[in-house]
């Protein structure tokens, strides 16, 4: 079973190296990452969570968990909304996080094949997230300083416990 890489592993600040070529090894990670991501109730995971520098990431869909490689983002739409996003990677802390309300992106499916999507609303919000995790960037990284500094106390318990106890 993987495990989640939790804040501040350096992994998580790290640019993902690009997949060059779809091998029975990559195919093998995409079914432990999607076990990974349904054990911890994630609703996407990129690839840095599970200590890899690879840019894929999962989504999960309403029928089934679909794998993105190499994501590019085309467009971002100037409309913005706030919501409060949680993340894998940092248990138990939510932030109110403004995004896009809609983009268009283009990747790889894991058959090699390119595609091009356009999402909007909360599938907007997943994409962008975790391409976010590819670039190096965590969701704390969004917030300003201040807000950042309200929320030293919950960082130093993901530190030292692994997750912000409930409150």
């Amino acid at each position: 079973m993987l495990k989640i890489v939790k804040y501040p592993a350096a992994i998580l600040k790290k640019r993902a190296k690009e997949v060059q070529e779809i091998t029975p090894e990559l195919l093998d990670l995409l079914k432990k990452m999607e076990s990974a991501m349904e054990k911890n109730k994630g609703v996407g995971l990129a690839a840095p969570q599970i200590n890899v520098s690879k840019q894929i990431f999962l989504i999960k869909d309403n029928r089934k968990n679909q794998a993105f490689l190499n994501p590019k983002i085309e467009k971002l739409s100037k409309k913005q909304e706030i919501d409060e996003e949680g993340c894998l990677s940092l248990p138990g802390l939510f932030l109110p996080i403004k995004r896009a309300e809609s983009i268009r992106l283009s990747c790889n499916a894991k058959d090699g094949k390119p595609l091009l999507i356009e999402a909007s609303g909360l599938a907007a919000r997943i994409f962008q997230h975790e391409i976010d995790h590819l670039y190096g960037k965590l969701i704390i990284d969004r917030i300003t300083p201040i807000a950042k500094w309200k929320i030293k106390k919950e960082l130093a318990e993901i530190k030292k416990t692994g997750r912000v106890k409930a409150k």
